[in-house]
């Protein structure tokens, strides 16, 4: 059973008589099962918040249509807004109000109580509670994406859109979230998260990757890691500049690009051997020159897809 379908969404920003204005979501096209954890993977201004705010019923796309829950997100925008959970990227809590009293606004507001859905928030409220009288706007920011997903549980939503919600947080905080969206998720919750980090990609059950308000691929993870079609190297040497320069250069090359302290490259000949690389980046004046076979990541595969 999908709890998402999205059918060819398109979402134009400052169309007027004189501009045909930015194109932020092309043609969009995907489905989430229930109770899956699905994954919007993409950098800042791919189109994943503009998606978000669609299917949230923030925005009326200009053309296709998407449902949550089996709602229309235009004509049921009522009933999706009382079921669903939204956790903005931006915190949109209130500043002024302390932790316990942003949990009973929310609460309130939904026709519920702290008590009725506790069980929900009870693993993330406890790293809070003893703060439960300090203002929101003076939580750390990893205080503040548990209070911010406290606030979005309190309803007991089917499903759940988290826009970036580990942006801007400590690498702590980050592992800690997504081990909270593990057990969110064993409660049947639909979790739809975007996120510009390729690393949070392989906790997803399934991905879109997206880019320029287009979707490249959507698969698993490890689908998606093993359909990279060439054998990829890393490549080190004692000036990183002048090593991709001397890559770009070099007889065969398909692809290379900084990642890290190394260069990862593919080459067009499957019987490519390092030697005959390793004498040419010697000759071009580089000196510590290593190379070694490895495995792509999603970020390789991602890039792969934008050439």
């Amino acid at each position: 059973m999908e709890a998402i379908v999205v059918k060819n969404i398109t979402k134009t920003y400052g169309k007027g008589k004189k501009t045909d204005g930015t194109l932020a979501v092309d043609n969009v096209s995907f489905t989430v099962g229930k109770g899956e954890l699905f994954g919007l993977i993409g950098p800042d201004g791919a189109g994943k918040t503009s998606i978000f705010r669609m299917l949230t019923t923030l925005l009326v796309p200009d053309s296709g249509s998407a449902t949550v829950d089996g709602h229309d997100i235009v004509s049921d925008f009522r009933q999706i807004r009382s079921t669903v959970g939204y956790m903005p990227g931006k915190f949109s809590l209130y500043q002024d109000l302390t932790i316990e009293e942003n949990l009973n606004f929310f609460a309130t507001v939904f026709g519920t109580t702290i008590e009725e859905n506790y069980h929900l928030i009870r693993d993330i409220y406890v790293q809070i509670e003893p703060f439960k009288t300090r203002r929101a706007g003076k939580l750390s920011g990893g205080m503040k994406q548990k209070l911010a997903l406290c606030c979005a549980l309190i309803h007991k939503p089917t499903t759940l859109f988290l826009d970036e919600p580990t942006t801007g947080v400590d690498p702590v905080s980050r592992k800690e979230f997504w081990e909270m969206l593990k057990r969110l998720k064993a409660q049947d919750i639909t979790i739809i998260v975007s996120t510009p980090y390729m690393d949070e990609a392989a906790l997803c059950d399934r991905i879109a990757l997206i880019q320029g308000g287009k979707i490249l691929s959507i698969d698993t993870p490890q689908r998606i890691v093993q359909s990279y079609p060439e054998q990829l190297f890393a490549v080190k040497a004692n000036e990183m500049y002048r090593l991709l320069q001397a890559l770009e250069n070099y007889p065969g090359i398909l692809r290379s690009y900084a990642f890290g302290e190394y260069a990862h490259a593919t080459f067009r000949d499957p019987d490519f051997k390092t030697d005959d690389l390793e004498a040419y980046l010697t000759g071009q004046g580089l000196t510590s020159v290593r190379i070694e076979a490895i495995e792509a990541t999603i970020e390789d595969s991602f890039i792969k897809l934008l050439n």
